[in-house]
């Protein structure tokens, strides 16, 4: 059974288990923890304003995870996307649960519009993207605030003022 929960300190290693190695090892980036000061620091990086940050837990064990920056002007940034080799596809449905928490919190906190960036690499995520709602948008889209990470080569967004 899997659990979608707020990310609490104690889940800090288990998040970067999770995701250090999809990214270096899975799909070959050149990234490293230092790379990432975000995941040394969720709660003050994500966890402040309508941001927040979740894990999918199945016993207690982090599986996925997803988080959500709050920049201003009701519009968030998606990041940090990732589920288990092991529990991913719609079956499990676990990307799927942890999009869900994160859109009812957006929409909760009264934000109009989520962007994300990714790389060319996550041919399954682009589909998972479009497949919920997301529109493929150019880089010249994006506002000026938008945490772009150095990786991030391909861009999403969507509107959900008006959407349930």
């Amino acid at each position: 059974m899997i659990r979608i929960a707020s990310f609490e300190p104690r889940h800090a290693a288990a998040v970067v288990a999770l995701i250090l190695p999809i990214q270096q090892q899975e799909f070959g980036l050149p990234i490293t923890l230092q790379d990432q000061p975000d995941l040394l620091s969720i709660p003050d990086f994500y966890q402040r304003g309508s941001g927040g940050f979740w894990v999918a837990l199945e016993a207690e064990q982090v599986v996925g995870s997803i988080a959500l920056i709050d920049i201003g002007a009701r519009r968030g940034v998606i990041r940090k996307m990732f589920v288990a080799a092991s529990h991913r596809g719609r079956a499990r449905g676990v990307a799927q649960g942890l999009l869900g928490a994160l859109l009812g919190h957006a929409r909760e906190a009264g934000l109009a519009e989520l962007m994300l960036g990714t790389t060319e690499r996550y041919l399954a995520a682009h589909r998972f993207y479009e497949r919920n709602g997301f529109e493929r948008i150019d880089e010249a889209a994006l506002p000026a605030d938008f945490p772009r990470m150095q990786v991030d080569s391909r861009f999403y967004r969507l509107t959900l003022t008006g959407r349930r």
